[in-house]
């Protein structure tokens, strides 16, 4: 057992109690062909919540996006359609739409998976200001949500003592 056995676990069985049907699990042949689209392997903990949990259909407010096939967005598209230099950076991969242009998304290319928040609406030019680091790794992005401890959540932001997600520090770097 790896140190996300655990984790996988409790988020399929949140996922079942909140999708109110069976999620279809995304084919290993789905993530590889999502991984050769996009041109970066997934993380580790992402590949298995998309085969062992569902293709998307599950998480936090929205619910992560479909990876390769679906209806409306997925992520391989999304991610396709919001990838400019400048504003958004290579290896980030949009998971989860919040509404109004702002999207949950894990930067594929760092092995802790960390988990960004891209939330342009007050941005007109410098899109570093539109980043901001949500959690650290993607296993604690669904801890957060599995405690129901997540910024998005309305008594979280209630809360006088809030701080909301922070600048992310790498944004500059990574948009040059």
């Amino acid at each position: 057992m790896n140190d996300h056995d655990e984790l996988v676990r409790r988020v399929a069985e949140r996922a079942g109690e909140e999708a109110g049907a069976a999620l279809v699990p995304a084919t290993a042949g789905q993530v590889a062909e999502a991984e050769a689209a996009l041109g970066f392997p997934l993380p580790p903990l992402l590949a298995r919540l998309y085969r062992e949990v569902g293709d998307g259909g599950f998480g936090p407010e929205y619910r992560l996006l479909p990876l390769i096939d679906g209806a409306g967005p997925t992520a391989v598209g999304t991610y396709r359609e919001k990838r400019a230099p400048g504003r958004w950076p290579a290896g980030v991969l949009p998971i989860l739409t919040w509404g109004c242009a702002m999207y949950a998304a894990v930067d594929c290319t760092d092995p802790a998976a960390p988990v960004l928040l891209f939330e342009p609406s007050a941005v007109t030019d410098d899109w570093e200001h539109a980043w901001f680091l949500d959690a650290g790794d993607l296993a604690d992005w669904l801890r957060t949500w599995l405690a129901d401890a997540g910024w998005y959540e309305e008594e979280i932001m209630e809360d006088p003592s809030f701080v909301g997600p922070q600048p992310w520090p790498d944004a500059a770097r990574r948009l040059a």
